[in-house]
């Protein structure tokens, strides 16, 4: 697996120059980059897949964690504004990722930029809040939440102290995702296609509807089957979402 390395923000697996568009893809709690390389693979050399690496984790695992939501979408909108080469961009985020891709869009849209279009998968509206405190756990608390889950990897949660050395960031993912609030009216100008799973503990699908009032150019959902990492349990289907969007009509110019 190779990476092409632009910034400390982005990494790019499959580089595809020719490509005509770009898939900016960003990673759940305790994710990274390395969760889209399927994705990757499966789009490239059609779209060129990006993917936001986090501090606090693989290459950057020196770097403290995210201090917030908010902190977190400025460094990604400063480091995308500033490697923009004027393709159309695609949004994608997973989880805790679909609202740091929901504000870094917000960001990029007052300077005349932002995506076609942003994916929000497995993840309520903006506005919508629960009392959740996995990131005052400890660190037993924590490594259950994750296994609850099923979205860390398999090898990671085997290895104790592999884990134990990545928890810090982990931990700092869920204080940020958990304490987010997003301002009144908070919008979005693309059209949001929100991806859900049926059994998903962490968005009803009220919630995930929600995100219609977060965008002016009108949203969707889509439901699969499973709980709240059907993207992994249903790649297939997920990338046929994708493929829909890239093939459209409107995006062939």
């Amino acid at each position: 697996m190779s990476s092409t390395t632009d910034n400390l923000w982005i990494r790019r697996f499959r580089p595809s120059p020719g490509a005509a568009e770009r898939l900016v893809c960003f990673p759940h709690a305790g994710g990274s980059a390395s969760f889209y390389v399927p994705v990757a693979g499966a789009l490239s050399p059609r779209v060129d897949v990006a993917a936001i690496q986090y501090p606090g984790r693989q290459d950057r695992r020196l770097e403290p964690g995210p201090a917030s939501v908010a902190e977190l979408a400025d460094q990604v909108a400063g480091a995308l504004t500033a490697w923009d080469d004027d393709r159309p961009l695609t949004f994608f985020g997973h989880s805790m990722g679909a609202l740091v891709a929901f504000e870094v869009a917000r960001r990029m849209e007052r300077t005349g930029s932002g995506p076609v279009r942003l994916f929000a998968s497995g993840r309520r509206a903006p506005s919508r809040t629960r009392s959740e405190h996995v990131h005052t756990l400890d660190d037993d608390g924590v490594i259950a939440e994750l296994r609850a889950l099923a979205g860390t990897d398999a090898q990671v949660l085997q290895d104790e102290e592999l884990l134990r050395m990545v928890l810090p960031a982990i931990r700092s993912d869920y204080r940020a995702v958990e304490t987010y609030r997003c301002d009144p009216g908070a919008a979005v100008s693309c059209p949001v296609t929100v991806l859900t799973g049926d059994a998903d503990p962490r968005t009803s699908l009220p919630e995930a509807h929600a995100w219609s009032e977060h965008t002016t150019a009108g949203s969707d959902v889509r439901v699969f089957t499973g709980g709240h990492f059907f993207l992994s349990e249903r790649p297939a289907e997920v990338l046929a979402v994708l493929d829909e969007h890239f093939a459209a009509p409107a995006r062939q110019g």
